[in-house]
């Protein structure tokens, strides 16, 4: 077949042709508009070049934003598509493409860009520092990131999108089950966003052990910024896994290997151990950060310093070591013996014990405090009782024997869900709401954040306990259809239902950000929840050289201590700023690695080719470049705080 012939979509509907016009005309809107306000200049000198790291996260943050509605529609089509036995809203084609897309939106494209933007926007603050140790490559994390997604985003519109599965297992993801190039791009995609990911987790290693401020020894740090090490520790650890995997399924794909084939002595379990040796420990490079976020906004408003900091650090130290050790608990009904489902069945509920000693610590920091129900305060109580849920039903999972009754129905559905959405897009939600004041000086709306809050947990219960019973009763995951006679209907009405409640608490979500634009006062200061952590102790909003003086901290609390008990934390003259400049290397580069990723996607030998060649023209050219940043001056500096002291008050 000729590569041009694969650019259509093998199975094309009414919705994939409505998204087509929609996104045309989106694009063609935010082109017009952009043109219409001259701000062309503006987004390449402010935006695209910046290697700032709060402005970073801004742009992990949106990507993040919009992803979070892409996925959630997808959720919606499937929820409604098993809401009535044999309904006809999708086809089966139709919904392996869409349950393939939300797994991988969700996981890679929503969850890992909301953590990394909390990274980029709040650890080089948390630790005192101007930015993070390598700024340039920080750029480039996010624009592979960027070029992964969009390039994984047009699949469904241009060449088919992957029907294999967020796993993609093989057999099924080679090329005599899945055609199309579906699966090529979700082998290179990935492996594209994969790279900048982790670059990112080698930046951030850097940074907190190299940058921190004076007297900020490790013990010191705050929890967020040792939730971000630690999870950044794994992210060096599990994504090279990711690497070589998707260059193996590529390799089998477009090369003709037998690395996963079931002849020629390929081994498709291998897949199966590789995918989830990086797998299991992503879920907690996800968990792990939110556990931060978690310990942050309870200790501010339960008015009193974390319980059991040494504790806490060391359950997040056992959990990111026990993550690499339970990979095997996902084919437990595989045949691979009663020893090794024993021995991973042991790990698997082994990390229960570390997980509860946090969530005691967290109620112990609540026990006799002076407790504030603010928005962010409401998303961490209504975070205990639901993710510890969830953790119940690991365990029951995590008993290999009983596995067999519940692998590959909906109750793991119900149960990966019942963790992930607590325990991640909850602490997202609520760290927004948490620095939104920090990053754009105003606050969002607490009535509609907590209207938001409640909606979005009574359409979760709704949601996700039915399938545990669905579960039980025998439902499959990833069968788009059913007949009255297995009983399911009633549950699975609820369940869409559930789905329908929180898709109007996201919508609830977007209304207030709206609404808190036009309306929310700006005389807020740069204090406005009377927190504990050092990046509540600069300017809202925050400049770009972070502290006119680098802060000295002498405990947990450096910004608490220095408002309760006097402790200085800016001493000292103010001196200049060397900050790095500027580069549009990044972004020209990504562009580069988003063509030959649709150049290898479809076959396109000669592109892929020159492309890779301007890869590494771009690699010799930084290799060669002289740019040593550029001062602040001490002027500069003092105007600088003398206006934002002003815009304080």
């Amino acid at each position: 077949m000729d590569f041009f012939d694969r650019f259509a979509v093998p199975h094309p509907s009414f919705l994939i042709y409505a998204s087509m016009v929609g996104i045309g005309l989106t694009m063609l809107a935010i082109v017009v508009g952009i043109t219409y306000f001259k701000k062309w200049g503006y987004l390449w000198r402010e935006w695209i070049t910046t290697v700032d790291h709060k402005r970073i996260g801004i742009m992990y943050l949106l990507s993040a934003l919009l992803m979070l509605f892409r996925g959630g529609v997808d959720a919606v089509m499937m929820r409604y598509q098993l809401s009535m036995p044999e309904n006809t809203f999708l086809d089966s084609q139709h919904y392996n493409e869409v349950f393939s897309t939300h797994g991988v939106v969700m996981i890679l494209f929503m969850a890992m860009p909301f953590i990394i933007f909390f990274f980029n926007y709040l650890v080089p603050l948390q630790i005192g520092a101007r930015d993070v140790a390598f700024p340039r490559l920080n750029a480039l994390s996010f624009w592979l990131f960027f070029m992964g997604m969009g390039l994984f985003n047009i699949s469904f519109i241009v060449g088919g999108s992957p029907d294999a599965g967020w796993t993609s297992y093989f057999p099924l993801a080679g090329n005599e089950f899945s055609t199309s190039v579906g699966t090529n791009y979700y082998m290179i995609a990935i492996q594209i966003a994969g790279i900048g990911t982790l670059m990112t987790g080698i930046n951030f290693i850097t940074t907190i052990l190299k940058m921190r401020a004076p007297g900020m020894k490790l013990m010191k740090m705050p929890m967020f910024t040792w939730s971000a090490f630690i999870a950044n520790v794994i992210i060096v650890f599990a994504f090279p896994v990711l690497t070589v995997l998707l260059a193996m399924g590529t390799m089998d794909r477009l090369f003709g290997t037998n690395f996963f084939t079931t002849d020629n002595g390929g081994m498709d379990m291998l897949w199966a151990n590789l995918f989830w040796v990086w797998g299991h420990p992503e879920v907690y490079i996800l968990i792990l950060p939110a556990f931060g976020l978690y310990s942050e906004i309870i200790s501010t408003f339960a008015r009193r310093n974390l319980y059991g900091y040494k504790s806490m650090v060391a359950s997040m130290v056992v959990i990111s070591l026990l993550s690499f050790f339970v990979w095997a608990h996902h084919f437990f009904t595989m045949g691979q013996g009663p020893l090794a489902n024993s021995i991973f069945s042991i790990t698997t509920m082994a990390i229960a014990v570390p997980t509860g000693v946090k969530i005691f610590n967290w109620l112990f920091t609540l026990w006799k405090g002076k407790i504030e129900f603010t928005t962010p305060m409401l998303y961490s109580m209504l975070f205990i009782p639901l993710f510890t849920l969830g953790g119940v039903t690991g365990v029951m999972l995590a008993m290999s024997a009983a596995d067999y009754q519940y692998h590959n129905t909906m109750f793991l559905v119900a149960h990966f869900h019942n963790v992930i959405i607590p325990g991640v897009v909850y602490a997202m939600l609520a760290g927004l709401t948490f620095y939104w004041p920090k990053i754009f000086g105003f606050m969002l709306n607490e009535k509609l954040g907590k209207w938001t809050a409640w909606l979005l947990s009574v359409g979760f219960v709704l949601a996700f306990i039915p399938m545990y019973i669905t579960g039980l009763d025998g439902q499959a995951r990833r069968m788009y259809t059913y007949s009255e006679s297995t009983g399911f209907s009633a549950m699975n009405m609820v369940s869409f239902i559930g789905a329908a409640i929180m898709a109007i608490a996201f919508v609830l979500l977007v209304y207030n950000i709206y609404y808190s634009i036009r309306y929310s006062p700006r005389n807020i200061g740069s204090d406005p929840w009377d927190a504990r952590s050092l990046e509540w102790a600069t300017h809202t909003p925050v400049p770009e050289y972070n502290f006119a003086i680098t802060p000295q901290v002498e405990s947990t609390q450096p910004f608490w201590d220095s408002k309760k008990n006097g402790h200085e934390l800016f001493k000292g003259d103010i001196e200049k700023i060397h900050m790095p400049n500027n580069s549009g290397l990044p972004f020209i580069m990504s562009c580069i690695f988003f063509v030959f990723g649709f150049a290898m996607i479809f076959s396109i030998w000669p592109l892929a080719i020159i492309t890779l060649i301007g890869i590494l023209a771009c690699l010799a050219y930084r290799s060669f470049e002289k740019d040593h940043g550029r001062y602040i001056s001490v002027e500069e500096i003092k105007e600088t705080e003398t206006r934002l002291r002003g815009a304080k008050k």
